[in-house]
């Protein structure tokens, strides 16, 4: 018996109808050139084709041959949308029926004149007619499938008639956030928020602007990021409260920009005039509170500079709250604590602006008294200068003892074991950073620094050179928090040194260093830069009380006597080297993070090591 698709069901689809469930073939499959791997493909009904996209959710179906050229497929979830006034067909789910079969009847392409003259028979099945004789398959391997059809659709209960509901305006369907993409028109999606960003007020050249955005996840464990713009803002920002479930319909959905938005999602929504967002009243337990995806401590060594993580560990110490000044002079709140897991692993994590008197100071009034809380940090972001931490964001949300499974293994491995168990810093450069002993040449025959994180190395070398004309910089002397401010500081009209970022004006200043050196091994030689406090550890003394010698005691033979007795010293020094862009010119740059003596014992056991390496 043949094989029979639906009659009628490519241009019932394009006439509205989203519950029928109709089954198609499958007659091309191309992918679609874009930034994003899609696939175009023409369905067909046995009389008409049409042009249908694929979500993109659906791509594995294609690469692992689920679907091909030939398959007869049923559409369980599809939607249809007018793109540049063409309507596209979107499928959301499909079932392969029969993997591979020969085209079935002669279809055509859907002209417009086909939507109105093809009207579908009482029981929905067309009989197609058989191909040629030398085509013809075997009768007796042919099934008839007739595709499920569902109830017309009904509203959910939220939705209460308001008298007759004319073309477009019923209520649009409530599908779920993995379904989203650009090609529908009407949609609507039902889900919790679990993270409100601040309000934030922004200038650029079309003048000046508000936004905010909160994260969206719903039942399907699907999440996604809305966003709100000016006159919009005034609509929702206070209708949005973390934790309520929302339906939310009409918006638009754009690429989502991943260096700010962390989620899962590669679309993000924009709510405008027409969006709508209602309240659900009844606690819908379906959808979660919220969605972890928790990093062992251990693997955050390995993860880029600025990555948005989930981790959880026990809390067990917790620092004083300090003033702290930003780039823009503007002064704020830090608190930094230390997190601690099963990876034997340990992480600072840093707080900033309302966090630490919020739930900084309730974690330091729980450690205080002896306790030690478990604390889920969602969407932290991570950190690398001298080793890795995690600070907060503004999206950032802390959970103090969460009921969870992970918060419940995390503490029963504590109180068993756990809190005797010395755990390594990965914030510690020093202590956390293994040692990859190179050589002067090794540095840039293996092109060091040039990749998108720096390269941490130590180098066995002899410092041969020191430049004296410009060995440190006037530097503000402020303290601020548990730090000094250090930035560059000019004289103003009088006597007076003044310090942009801090706006403030002083009659002395501090000195600091900022050495250019040359260093050489038995490989060659390079130029490395040294700060405060590794420029102290080469020259044996403070930036100032060289500064005083050479330019106000003009004192030129005991400056050079120093500079000499320094020079020639084998030293390891432990050096960060990462390309930067000076100008148009990209240039790597070597810094050196510390200095320590030759231990003669350990340099020969390294050297040891290596021969039997290279055996």
């Amino acid at each position: 018996m043949p094989v029979n698709l639906s009659s009628n069901g490519i241009p019932a689809i394009l006439a509205g109808d989203m519950n029928s469930k109709p089954l198609l073939q499958i007659l091309d499959i191309k992918p679609i050139n874009s930034s994003q791997e899609r696939y175009r493909l023409i369905l067909s009904d046995s009389v008409l084709t049409q042009q249908t996209m694929l979500a993109t959710q659906l791509n594995d179906r294609v690469k692992n041959g689920a679907v091909r050229v030939g398959s007869v497929v049923q559409l369980i979830e599809y939607i249809c949308s007018t793109v540049q006034n063409r309507k596209i067909i979107v499928v959301l789910n499909m079932e392969t029926i029969i993997p591979e079969c020969e085209i079935i009847g002669n279809p055509k392409m859907l002209t417009e004149s086909d939507t109105i003259s093809h009207n579908p028979p009482p029981n929905g099945i067309s009989h197609h007619t058989p191909p040629p004789s030398n085509h013809r398959p075997n009768p007796t391997n042919i099934q008839t499938f007739r595709p499920t059809v569902q109830p017309p659709y009904q509203p959910p209960p939220i939705y209460k008639p308001h008298g007759a509901i004319t073309k477009n305006e019923a209520p649009p369907r409530i599908i779920p956030i993995t379904a989203l993409n650009p090609y529908q028109g009407r949609w609507a999606i039902k889900a919790r928020v679990t993270a409100k960003g601040d309000l934030r007020r922004y200038n650029n050249a079309k003048g000046d602007g508000k936004v905010f955005s909160f994260d969206l996840l719903d039942s399907d464990s699907g999440e996604i990021r809305v966003t709100c713009f000016n006159s919009v803002v005034d609509r929702f920002y206070d209708t949005i409260e973390v934790g309520k479930v929302y339906i939310i319909s009409k918006g638009s959905l754009k690429p989502a920009k991943k260096n700010f938005n962390h989620l899962n999602n590669e679309w993000e929504i924009f709510l405008e005039s027409s969006s709508t967002i209602d309240l659900c009243t009844d606690e819908d337990s379906s959808i979660p509170q919220q969605q972890f995806s928790f990093k062992p401590i251990s693997e955050i060594e390995t993860l880029e500079n600025n990555s948005i993580i989930d981790i959880i560990g026990i809390v067990t110490s917790v620092n004083p709250s300090v003033p702290i000044l930003r780039k823009n002079g503007m002064e704020t709140q830090r608190r930094i604590l230390t997190l601690k897991d099963q990876s034997s692993f340990s992480v600072e994590l840093t707080l900033w602006g309302d966090f630490c008197n919020r739930e900084g100071q309730t974690l330091q009034e729980l450690v205080n008294s002896g306790l030690t809380p478990v604390l889920a940090v969602k969407s932290g972001k991570v950190n690398d200068f001298t080793g890795k931490t995690i600070g907060t964001l503004s999206s950032t949300q802390l959970f103090i003892d969460p009921e969870s499974s992970e918060a419940d293994n995390l503490r029963s491995w504590f109180n068993t074991r756990g809190k005797n168990v010395i755990s390594q810093s990965i914030s510690r450069e020093t202590g956390s950073k293994t040692e990859t002993r190179k050589t002067v040449s090794q540095i840039k025959d293996e092109g060091l620094g040039r990749s998108e994180k720096p390269d941490w190395v130590s180098i066995k070398a002899t410092l041969i050179f020191i430049k004296t004309d410009n060995f440190c910089y006037t530097a503000c002397p402020l303290t601020i928090g548990d730090r000094k401010c250090g930035k560059k500081v000019t004289k103003s009209g009088g006597l007076k040194w003044q310090c942009d970022r801090c706006n403030k004006e002083f009659e002395e200043c501090d000195y600091r260093y900022l050495l250019q050196c040359q260093v050489q091994d038995h490989t060659g030689l390079t130029w490395v830069t040294a700060f405060q406090e590794c420029g102290e550890e080469i020259l044996g003394c403070p930036a100032k009380e060289l500064y005083v010698m050479k330019y106000e005691e003009q004192d030129d033979e005991r400056f050079e006597e120093l500079i000499k007795s320094r020079l020639f010293a084998e030293v390891i020094f432990k050096l960060k080297i990462k390309e930067e862009v000076y100008g148009e010119e990209q240039r790597v740059k070597i810094t050196v993070v510390k200095v320590d003596k030759v231990d003669y014992a350990s340099n020969t056991k390294f050297l040891l090591d290596l021969i039997k390496m290279k055996r």
